[in-house]
């Protein structure tokens, strides 16, 4: 086990670990850090705790010190200048006529280097612009193209569900999405209604996904035969959220009616009720789930676009 505090660079960004040392540090407090890209300021998300050896996947590097009231005010001014930055980068965008979309601007916490973020369709040739923000700044510039994803992360914004979007607001890392997920929780597969404001497949969609899968390995499966407190019937429907399933029952006079009924009250032809554990569950049970639920096709996962925000505070490694 090793003692560790989580620190991270950005609101919302990922959290990476530090040696506390001895230092006396709270949740809230500004460290300042050695990182693959040089001293950076950061703000402590995770107080002084101790974590198993293979959670860290780096060596573990020491914090430097406690951010000192210089240190904030450092800070301050560097943010007050990537306002600027922003600005006059972007009228030489324009001059050049590059075909790209500034994103943001990032100083140093030393003021020894400012990158600038920015999307485009494709590759850009951007070495002239470099060369003029170099004149301009006097200090090193650095140009990162990153996806659409990472864009939503460092912008913002609102979902359709009325709140802030996860990867701006607590999401540190990308998660794969897949249209399967979509499907099996029987929501609309028209893209423009499950994509996010970058327009990629919504990442909450990932969040309930472990309980529709727990949840369809013990609810019968669309087709299947199964006894009703009203008789026999067949599986039309299921609904996860509700726990009921939709049986087309056949009535004493020889009549079909649509019922629900909570899943729980219905029973397989063996006689034993849906959602009882038996042995063999933890493998998927036997007598309930032989068969993969209807309409399971399999579609290969969307792969989680690269952080092309860096290898640095906000990227992978340290």
């Amino acid at each position: 086990m090793s003692k560790v505090i989580g620190v991270r660079f950005k609101e919302g960004g990922k959290v990476y670990y530090f040696d506390p040392l001895e230092l006396d540090i709270k949740p809230g407090d500004g460290v300042i850090v050695d990182t693959a890209r040089g001293i950076v300021f950061g703000d402590v998300a995770e107080p002084p705790h101790f974590v198993p050896e293979e959670q860290i996947v780096a060596s573990l590097k020491p914090v430097i010190r406690i951010a000192t009231p210089e240190d904030h005010e450092q800070r301050r001014i560097y943010k007050e200048k990537e306002k600027e930055a922003y600005a006059i980068c972007q009228s030489k965008i324009e001059e050049h006529g590059l075909v790209m979309k500034l994103v943001e601007v990032e100083y140093a916490f030393n003021g020894s280097k400012i990158m600038f973020y920015f999307t485009a369709d494709g590759r850009v040739d951007f070495r002239e612009l470099v060369k003029d923000l170099a004149s301009i700044f006097k200090t090193r510039i650095e140009l990162r193209q990153i996806g659409v994803r990472d864009e939503a992360k460092m912008l913002g914004g609102l979902g359709v569900c009325g709140r802030p979007i996860c990867c701006s607001s607590f999401l540190s890392d990308f998660i794969p999405v897949s249209i399967k997920m979509a499907k099996e929780q029987n929501l609309s597969l028209n893209q423009t209604k499950i994509s996010g404001i970058c327009g990629r497949l919504m990442c909450c969609l990932k969040f309930e996904q472990s309980g529709y899968e727990s949840m369809h390995k013990i609810m019968p499966r669309v087709g299947k035969e199964v006894i009703t407190p009203d008789g026999n019937g067949i599986v039309a429907d299921n609904n996860v959220i509700s726990e009921t399933t939709v049986v087309k029952v056949q009535l004493s006079d020889g009549t079909f009616e649509m019922r629900t009924y909570p899943f729980r009250e219905l029973m397989n032809k063996s006689g034993k009720p849906y959602g009882e554990e038996c042995e063999g569950c933890e493998n998927g049970c036997p007598a309930m789930a032989e068969e993969p639920f209807e309409n399971s096709v399999p579609v290969e996962i969307e792969p989680s676009e690269p952080s092309d925000a860096g290898d640095g505070p906000d990227g992978d490694t340290l």
